[in-house]
């Protein structure tokens, strides 16, 4: 039978709420959505996609999105973006600046993407197997997406080898348990959550290059859902130490639940254990960020999350002491008291620290960057990113790309 691939598209996406392209080879052939998109994210991610082979398969993108793909021949459907959470403001906004959107463009843009339905990975994918059976008369299931045959051999292999060895499952499962292995991770615990609460990046890079081996206790029987259920220990902590070290509790909520969905869907120890050592260093640097004086008041650290969550705006002290129901002469002058700094000059660091990032990890030119953090002018935002850095944004890269 042969297919209307138009007709599908347009039903895809008229069903879900989330657009849908439609690709012979590298062309594509056509593209429905629900709202209308002044540029396709799916351009940034074009290569990781093209390189999914599996008949039916999703890649989750850097910010949690996530799109969905069925390949057929030479066809290859692409359904997405869509997450589990809203994205806020800003993450919307370096998104629409990733793609090169003006600041004109940029408020449609991230209007559209809202309006784009939210839905769970789990649904996507059940979505795409049936449509996998209306293209290829193939019969998936979600556990068929999700976990690796492979390596769901190779535990019961190992499972097997260790009762044979031991004598019995109850043998097996008695030489697993904590008093055998006794748990020395209370310390290294409190060491890891003391520097995350502290923002103390530079310390946790030099206890991880150091790290002992700790012994966790089981919390599972199975290798996998062990080292999951570590993980997800790992973001519960992690995320009330980054609450107590003043990071806003529903950006520390979101960030948890992200990395645990992130974590639910990988199938090997190695990518479990570097998206753990992401997800920990991603929630000290949030905190660092807020962090002006080793001992920040609580004004400091207010300042600082409004701050972050504008990066990409005009800041006013106006608008700022307004968010915090205070007037303007009296939050600078408090600020200033609080943690030595002009208020204004604190503001430009931020800037100036998101532009590094953004200057290392981005091909985006530094004109752009400055543009995109409200700076007036490139030549003012050179300037200050000179003072501050001490040298141009060009050299800065150059630096750092090495």
């Amino acid at each position: 039978m042969r297919i209307d691939y138009d007709y599908l598209c347009r039903i895809t996406a008229n069903l879900s709420g989330i657009p849908v392209r439609v690709y012979l080879g590298d062309r594509q052939i056509s593209f429905h959505s629900p709202v209308t998109l002044i540029a396709d994210p799916v351009l940034l991610y074009r290569k990781k996609l093209w390189d999914i082979q599996e008949t039916v398969g999703y890649y989750l993108t850097e910010g949690f999105s996530y799109y969905g793909v069925i390949r057929s021949d030479k066809i290859r459907m692409i359904v997405g973006p869509t997450r589990q959470l809203p994205a806020s403001d800003q993450e919307l906004k370096e998104l629409a600046f990733r793609i090169g959107l003006n600041k004109d463009d940029t408020e449609e843009f991230c209007q559209s993407i809202k309006a784009i339905v939210n839905m769970p990975v789990e649904s996507l994918l059940l979505m795409l197997c049936s449509i996998n059976y209306m293209i290829n008369g193939e019969k998936l299931e979600l556990r068929d997406l999700m976990i690796s045959g492979l390596e769901q051999d190779a535990f019961r292999k190992s499972s097997a080898s260790q009762v044979m060895s031991s004598g019995s499952a109850l043998q097996l499962s008695i030489a697993l348990q904590p008093s055998v292995a006794p748990h020395n991770s209370y310390s290294q615990e409190q060491t890891i959550l003391q520097m995350i609460r502290t923002g103390d990046t530079t310390a946790l890079h030099h206890w991880l290059e150091q790290a002992p081996a700790v012994r966790s206790g089981i919390l599972a029987p199975e290798h996998l859902r062990q080292i999951k259920n570590i993980f997800i220990v790992t973001a519960t902590l992690a995320s009330r130490a980054a609450i107590r070290g003043g990071l806003d509790v529903e950006d520390a909520f979101s960030l948890s639940d992200s990395y645990i969905q992130s974590c639910e869907r990988l199938n090997t120890a190695e990518k479990i254990a570097n998206l753990q050592y992401h997800m920990v260093l991603d929630f000290t640097e949030r905190v660092e960020q807020l962090h002006l004086t080793s001992h920040p008041g609580k004004l400091a650290v207010a300042v600082a999350n409004y701050v972050q969550h504008h990066l990409s705006e005009t800041i006013s002290t106006e608008s700022l002491a307004q968010s915090l129901f205070m007037g303007r002469s009296y939050l600078s002058t408090k600020f200033h008291h609080e943690t030595g700094m002009k208020l204004n000059g604190f503001i430009q660091s931020q800037k100036i620290e998101e532009a590094k990032r953004l200057l290392r990890y981005t091909d985006r030119s530094a004109a752009a960057i400055g543009e995109y953090l409200a700076f007036s002018s490139p030549a003012y935002f050179t300037r200050v990113f000179k003072k501050t850095a001490g040298m141009t944004p060009n050299e800065y890269r150059e630096k750092h790309r090495a």
